[in-house]
């Protein structure tokens, strides 16, 4: 079997992002798994599936943890673009929790993220600076699930498809 990535400039489409995590998903260690990718005219050119850095107390920390890791990515990209003389808006990222997503749009510390690490917190900033603005994506339509877990054929090719990856019969 043949596959490529396909850059759909016709589609009008520009940057986007999707992130997740799996909360606690190394029983040895107990760190999560995050996952993210950003796409550029339809198709994937960034991904990234790793172990996080420390533990998550909460699948929402997990889950802002994840998206403050791909909103750097994003935010260095969109740097990238403007050096090169291409001026963009804000970047959309998709997250499929919601506190995580209330969490970067909020910039109150409460009691129960005092003890995130300031650096996840730098999401707040590209936020009100309006370098990248953040949605929610229902979970089970959430294809950055691709890079934090095992899933079913049904599920994987669903989501394999919205990468911008196109397969062919070698036949």
């Amino acid at each position: 079997m043949r596959y490529s990535l396909v850059y759909n400039g016709a589609s009008g489409l520009g940057i986007s992002a999707c992130t997740d995590s799996d909360w606690g998903s190394d029983p040895s260690t107990r760190r999560s798994q995050t996952g993210y990718f950003l796409k550029l005219a339809g198709g994937v050119f960034s991904w990234q599936s790793r172990a996080q850095k420390t533990v998550a107390h909460s699948s929402t920390e997990a889950e802002y943890m994840a998206i403050s890791d791909c909103s750097r990515q994003v935010v260095w990209i969109r740097n990238l673009m403007s050096e090169i003389g291409y001026q963009l808006g804000p970047i959309p990222i998709a997250g499929d929790n919601q506190g995580s997503l209330f969490m970067g749009s909020n910039p109150v510390t409460e009691s129960r993220s005092k003890h995130i690490d300031i650096r996840y917190h730098a999401i707040r900033e590209y936020i009100e600076n309006k370098q990248i603005e953040v949605y929610f994506v229902d979970g089970s339509n959430n294809p950055a699930d691709l890079f934090t877990k095992n899933l079913g054929h049904v599920k994987f090719t669903k989501f394999r498809g919205e990468l911008g990856l196109e397969f062919y019969d070698s036949a």
